[in-house]
């Protein structure tokens, strides 16, 4: 089950909401938006935005198989929209392009599946000391140094 929100033609740079992006991906939802609330940033209210829609697109649905506590961000996608170019006088009569980015954001939710857990392996007795369990390569050159020893 994948819920996903849109949200295109935003009026930042990509560059600007990547590392906020970063920050939630692969999260729970309460804990991303938590995270977001108390992030003093011009893009986190943004992609804070685009996480309550896709939670609302989720709910919609119509498998409810899931609870809201069981929802984590399973993508976000940060993209470049067309840019706005605007011109600026610059020095010896030139004209500068000014560039104005937009931005295109990806969000998909997914629910956490339950895992099973599986039985640990066994530790040797080196592991235990922490030394590095021997193998048939190791014998072998302990073997070797033995020889030469005598």
């Amino acid at each position: 089950m994948m819920a996903r929100a849109l949200q295109k033609y935003l009026r930042i740079s990509p560059k600007k909401l990547r590392p906020i992006a970063q920050l939630v991906n692969k999260k729970k939802t309460d804990e991303a938006l938590y995270a977001l609330v108390n992030t003093n940033k011009k893009g986190a209210q943004i992609l804070k935005k685009v996480i309550e829609s896709a939670l609302n697109n989720a709910k919609r649905l119509p498998e409810k198989k899931f609870t809201e506590e069981s929802l984590y961000i399973s993508k976000v996608a940060i993209d470049g929209g067309p840019m706005l170019k605007r011109y600026r006088a610059m020095s010896m009569g030139r004209a500068g392009v000014i560039r104005k980015r937009t931005s295109h954001v990806l969000v998909e939710l997914d629910a956490l599946e339950k895992t099973q857990t599986k039985s640990k392996p066994k530790k040797s007795k080196a592991s235990a000391k922490g030394e590095v369990a021997p193998t048939e390569n190791t014998k072998k050159i302990k073997k070797l140094v033995k020889a030469g020893k005598k």
